[in-house]
């Protein structure tokens, strides 16, 4: 009977330690940390100095860090405030927060700890300490600063002090790469005054009966298309990591396709939109599929950071490749008069 008690309550004290162990474990993961360090720890007087403030904290929260207008401590002035440089890994979130500092002051600084606040409490971090020096002087001024100091001379010498006065102003070397803004300028200027006198000219001396001007050729949607394809092709932008470029341009194109050849506004519709629409001008499926792959693929680079293999984006290319050349435009049927022309020469004796 005893040992069943026992055994009994060594059950219930083992399962009172697990969910300590348990519970101190999910304090320890929501907890957050604050460190703070200075480089370098001494400088001079009028140097700068780097305080990095490192927090590592569940990526959930929301850390806010002290602003500082002017000082951080007396002292001691704060130049600038870095943008933050954040790291997540395994929902654990490491920020860096970089303060310019600066001071005029010989003096060790003793900076207490710095408060960041996560969205609920405020967390300090350890204090640290920066030590500003003066620029060491010549032992010739030290001498004579004694000398001053004792009484045994009431005249400043700026020679010996090995203070010197303000230089004057130089002219600085002539360089013409100086000059060239103000060279594009006249060029600039000079190239708008000959195109008005072009124009002017032009209309003085053109013929009554008017002019012949040839149009400039409007390629076919599909031609264009491809073009942009061929050329997005050669930047191989997404070989660099350039994915988010590479399936922003990819799909403009094909955006800008299905506008021309369908009068779909497809620049301003979703992706589901889109293939909403394109069930109404085809009937192939394999068009549905592939724009469907390309479009996917895009919204998930472009708006949830996907990474994609590179076999992915190969697909993609050669998607849009299809896509456009089984919905281009029927090649125009050649004139009557020419098949007419190609008959009669093939008639003509050797």
């Amino acid at each position: 009977m005893k040992s069943s008690r026992v055994r009994y309550w060594l059950k219930i004290i083992g399962l009172f330690a697990l969910a300590i162990v348990l519970f101190s474990e999910y304090l320890f993961a929501q907890g957050v940390s604050v460190r703070a360090t200075v480089q370098p720890p001494q400088i001079m007087i009028g140097q700068q100095a780097l305080i990095d403030l490192q927090v590592i904290a569940p990526k959930d929260k929301n850390i806010q860090f002290p602003v500082y207008e002017k000082e951080i401590v007396p002292g001691v002035e704060v130049v600038a405030m870095l943008k933050p440089d954040t790291v997540i890994e395994n929902n654990v979130m490491t920020i860096n927060f970089k303060y310019v500092v600066t001071s005029f002051d010989s003096t060790l600084y003793h900076i207490p700890a710095i408060p960041v606040f996560d969205g609920k409490d405020t967390i300090l971090s350890n204090s640290i300490g920066i030590k500003v020096v003066s620029p060491v002087l010549k032992d010739s001024t030290l001498a004579y600063l004694e000398k001053l100091k004792s009484g045994e001379t009431d005249s400043i010498d700026f020679n010996q002090l090995g203070l010197n006065d303000i230089k004057p102003i130089q002219k600085p070397p002539f360089v013409w790469t100086d000059y060239l803004d103000i060279l594009w300028l006249v060029l600039g200027v000079l190239f708008f005054l000959a195109l008005i006198a072009a124009i002017i000219y032009f209309i003085l001396h053109k013929k009554k009966k008017g002019y012949f001007f040839t149009p400039t050729q409007v390629l076919p949607a599909h031609v264009r298309a491809l073009q942009e394809l061929d050329k997005l092709k050669t930047d191989k932008i997404w070989q660099q990591g350039r994915e988010k470029e590479f399936y922003t341009r990819l799909t403009d194109i094909l955006r800008q396709y299905l506008y021309e050849r369908y009068g779909i506004n497809a620049r301003e519709m979703t992706s589901g939109e889109i293939l909403n629409e394109m069930r109404k001008y085809t009937e192939a499926e394999s068009v549905y599929e592939n724009l469907k792959q390309v479009l996917s693929t895009a919204d998930l680079v472009k708006f949830a950071k996907y990474k994609p293999y590179p076999d992915e984006n190969d697909l993609s290319m050669m998607n849009a490749y299809f896509v456009v050349n089984q919905t281009r435009e029927p090649d125009p049927l050649p004139d009557r008069d020419e098949n007419e022309d190609d008959a009669s020469k093939r008639k003509e004796p050797l």
